[in-house]
C-alpha cells in the first residue's frame, strides 16, 4: 500500500499455488515435448494425440475451487479477505457490520476476456433459466468494467454486491425469499409492505489477481435463501468444489439457520469441508483472564464439533477482522493470535496437494498408455525387419532364379494379406454397430425421453415426484449398466478376432481394457442424492415458485447429459482406439512389403546389392532399437515431471493440529 512503513504478508497458501503453478507448467512442456517426439518418429495416432491434447488443455485450465459458505453477518468476506487478498493493503470484498455480500459471488481470472465485474439481475430467476444458460450469454448481464492494479477502485465497484431493492410480498414469493410456511427465514416486513431482497441473483468477477491467475477460484455464498433459492448452487457449484469452509460466529455459535445450511447443504461426505468459528476477538473479556476466554473459545469449538458432528480438529477458532489488519501492517505476532495461520496450514497440506495427486495420476496414465502404444509399434516394425533380414540372409549364394521366386513370394504373401482386410472390415462393421447400441443407451435424446416419461408420471411436482424421481434414476442405473454389460461383449468379440488375426496374418493387436462405468453409475448416484432433497416435504414450497421447477428440471437434464455424454465419449474413444491401431499396423505391413519387393528388384538388376540391402536393414534395425531407448528416456523424463517432489514446499499436516 502506497506509504505504508510495512509491507502487507502474504499467506502461504500463495507460496504453494506457485509451486504448483510452476509444477504445472513444466509438466505441460514435459508433456508437449513428449508428444513431439512421438509425432515426428510416427508414434503416435489421432487418438493417442487426443489424449495428450486433453492432457495439456488440463493443466492449463485446471482450477481449486475453494467455497465459502455462512449465514450473514459472520465475517465470512472478512475472511476471504485475510486469506487471499491483504496484499492489496485494503479490504477487496465489502465486509462491514450488516449484511455485506447479498448474492453468490464468484472470482476467478479468465484471460481471454478484460477484468469485469458481471451482475446478473434477481429477476431472471422467474425465467427459468439456469446459470450455466446464463453464463454463455452477455445481455443479461450488467458489465462493470475493473481497472487491473487498482485496489481502491476495484473495492469500490466491488460494493456493488451489497446492492438490494424493495419488492412487494408477491414479488418476494416469487423470487424465493418469501415463505409462509417458513416465516423465520422471511425477511424484514417494512411498515409500507415492502421487503428489501438482494438485486443481484449472482455475480462473476473476472480479475487478474496472482492468486486468481494461478487457477484459484473462490466462492463467496451468503446466507439460507441465497442457496435454497438457487438450485445450481447446491446441486452444481458446491459440490464441485475441491473444499468449502462452513464460517460460524463464536458469539453466536451454531444457529438454527446455521444448522439448516449445514444439514441440508453441506452434511454429506461428497467434498472437503472445514469449519471455522470466526471473530473469537468478541469472546475477549476485559475482566476475565485470559485462560478464561480460551476456555471459553475451546467450549465453542467442542460443542460446535458435536453439534455438526466433525471431528473438533477440523473446528478452527480465528480472528478473520485481527488477521487482515495483521497482514496489512506486517504484524506476525497478531497474525499468530488471530489463530488464522492453522486454517490456511489445513488447506495448504490437505486440499492442494490432493489436487496435485489427481493430476499426477492422469499424467502418469496418459504417459503410460502411449509408451505402451509406441512400444508396441517398434516391436513389430523390429518383427518386420527381423523376418527380412532372415530372408535376404538366405539369399547369399543363391542364383537370379532364387530371387525371383523370393520376388514371387513377396507377391503371393501381398495377396495373402489383402484378404484378411475383407475379415477385418467384417470386424470393424460388427463393432461398428455394437457400438451404436451401446451409445444410443446413452444418447441425449434417450436421456430426453426419460425425463420426459417422468414429468409426464407426475405432472408438476407434487407427493408422487419422489417416487418418479427414484424410479428414473433406477431407469438410467439400468441403460449404464446395460452398455457395460454390451461392452463387455464388444470387448469379447474384439479379443476373439485379434487373436485370429495375429496368428493368421501375423499381426499384433492387442486391446486395452475398456473405460470402467463404474464410475458414471457413481455420479448417478451423487445426483440422485443431491437433487432428491428438493423433493421431500420441506422443500415443496420452493418448487411451487414460478420458474423453479422449470430451472430445477434443466439443471437435471443438463447434469444427467455431461454424465451420459462424458460415458459415451470414453467408450467411443476406446472403440477408436482399437480402429487406429488396425489402421496403423496395415499401413506398417504395406510399407514392408513395398520395401521388400523394391530390395529384391534391386539386388535382381544389380550385383553386389544383396549385402548392402542387409545392412541397410540391420542398420535400420539398429535405429528403430535406439528409438526404442529414446521412446522410454522420454517417457521416464515426463513422468519424472509429474511425480516431481514438492512436498518440501507444503507443511507439515500435523502443524495444523498443534496450530489449533
Amino acid at each position: 500500500m502506497p506509504g505504508s512503513p510495512h509491507r502487507p504478508m502474504q499467506s502461504p497458501i500463495v507460496h504453494t499455488l506457485d509451486t504448483l503453478a510452476e509444477w504445472r507448467g513444466e509438466l505441460d512442456r514435459g508433456a508437449a515435448a513428449f508428444a513431439r517426439f512421438l509425432a515426428d518418429h510416427d508414434l503416435v495416432d489421432d487418438g493417442d494425440a487426443a489424449h495428450l491434447t486433453s492432457l495439456r488443455e488440463r493443466l492449463a485450465a485446471e482450477k481449486i475451487v475453494l467455497a465459502f459458505v455462512a449465514e450473514f453477518s459472520r465475517g465470512k468476506s472478512e475472511l476471504i479477505n485475510a486469506i487471499f487478498f491483504a496484499d492489496a493493503g485494503r479490504r477487496v470484498l465489502p465486509a462491514t457490520p450488516g449484511r455485506t455480500t447479498m448474492c453468490p459471488v464468484e472470482l476467478f481470472h479468465d484471460p481471454k476476456r478484460p477484468p469485469m465485474l458481471r451482475l446478473l439481475p434477481i429477476e431472471t430467476r422467474l425465467r427459468g433459466l439456469a446459470l450455466s444458460e446464463l453464463r454463455k450469454r452477455d445481455d443479461p448481464w450488467q458489465q462493470v468494467p475493473l481497472e487491473a492494479g487498482d485496489p481502491e477502485a476495484l473495492a469500490q465497484a466491488l460494493s456493488a454486491v451489497t446492492r438490494t431493492q424493495r419488492v412487494s410480498v408477491a414479488d418476494a414469493t416469487a423470487l424465493g425469499f418469501w415463505s409462509d410456511e417458513h416465516p423465520e427465514d422471511n425477511p424484514a416486513l417494512e411498515a409500507d409492505g415492502m421487503v428489501d431482497v438482494p438485486a443481484w441473483r449472482h455475480a462473476l468477477i473476472n480479475y487478474p489477481h496472482p492468486l486468481l491467475k494461478r487457477g484459484l477460484v473462490v466462492l463467496d455464498t451468503p446466507g439460507l435463501n441465497a442457496i435454497g433459492a438457487e438450485p445450481e448452487l447446491t446441486l452444481s457449484l458446491l459440490p464441485s468444489a475441491h473444499a468449502t469452509v462452513f464460517v460460524l460466529g463464536a458469539d453466536t455459535g451454531v444457529t438454527r439457520s446455521d444448522l439448516t445450511i449445514w444439514r441440508e447443504h453441506l452434511a454429506g461426505s461428497a467434498i472437503e469441508r472445514f469449519v471455522v468459528l470466526n471473530k473469537i476477538d468478541a469472546l475477549v473479556d476485559p475482566l476475565g483472564t485470559p485462560q478464561e476466554v480460551e476456555a471459553q473459545i475451546e467450549r465453542q469449538r467442542t460443542q460446535t464439533a458435536t453439534t455438526l458432528g466433525v471431528d473438533p480438529s477440523r473446528v478452527f477458532p480465528l480472528s478473520a477482522r485481527d488477521a487482515l489488519a495483521a497482514r496489512v501492517a506486517g504484524d506476525e505476532p497478531k497474525l499468530a493470535g488471530s489463530r488464522l495461520p492453522a486454517l490456511e496450514a489445513a488447506l495448504t497440506a490437505e486440499l492442494l496437494p490432493r489436487q496435485r495427486e489427481l493430476l499426477v495420476e492422469s499424467a502418469a496414465g496418459t504417459v503410460q498408455q502411449l509408451r505402451t502404444a509406441a512400444s508396441r509399434r517398434l516391436s513389430d516394425r523390429r518383427r518386420q525387419h527381423a523376418e527380412q533380414l532372415l530372408e535376404l540372409r538366405g539369399l547369399r549364394g543363391k542364383s537370379g532364379a532364387k530371387v525371383r521366386l523370393m520376388l514371387q513370394r513377396v507377391d503371393d504373401e501381398v495377396a495373402e494379406f489383402e484378404h484378411c482386410t475383407a475379415r477385418l472390415s467384417a470386424v470393424r462393421a460388427v463393432q461398428a454397430r455394437m457400438l451404436r447400441g451401446i451409445v444410443g443407451r446413452l444418447s441425449s435424446d434417450s436421456l430426453r425421453s426419460e425425463v420426459a416419461v417422468m414429468q409426464s408420471s407426475i405432472g408438476a411436482f407434487s407427493i408422487g415426484a419422489r417416487q418418479a424421481f427414484a424410479t428414473l434414476f433406477e431407469r438410467l442405473r439400468t441403460r449404464v449398466s446395460q452398455a457395460m454389460s454390451q461392452t463387455g461383449e464388444m470387448r469379447q468379440m474384439l479379443d476373439a478376432s485379434f487373436l485370429q488375426l495375429n496368428a493368421e496374418f501375423g499381426f499384433a493387436f492387442t486391446l486395452t481394457p475398456p473405460p470402467d462405468l463404474k464410475s458414471f453409475k457413481s455420479e448417478l448416484d451423487l445426483l440422485d442424492r443431491n437433487y432428491s432433497r428438493y423433493l421431500g416435504l420441506s422443500q415443496a414450497w420452493r418448487m411451487a415458485t414460478p420458474g423453479f421447477a422449470e430451472q430445477f428440471r434443466r439443471m437435471l437434464l443438463s447434469k444427467l447429459r455431461v454424465v451420459f455424454e462424458s460415458a459415451a465419449g470414453e467408450l467411443e474413444i476406446w472403440a477408436r482406439s482399437a480402429s487406429n491401431q488396425v489402421d496403423v499396423q496395415l499401413r506398417e505391413r504395406r510399407r514392408s512389403f513395398k520395401r521388400r519387393r523394391e530390395a529384391l528388384e534391386r539386388i535382381q538388376a544389380a550385383a553386389g546389392e544383396l549385402e548392402t540391402r542387409i545392412a541397410e536393414v540391420e542398420a535400420a534395425d539398429e535405429r528403430v532399437g535406439e528409438l526404442q531407448r529414446q521412446l522410454d528416456r522420454a517417457a521416464e523424463d515426463t513422468l519424472v515431471l509429474a511425480r516431481g517432489d514438492v512436498t518440501e514446499t507444503l507443511p507439515d499436516p500435523r502443524l495444523r493440529q498443534d496450530a489449533a
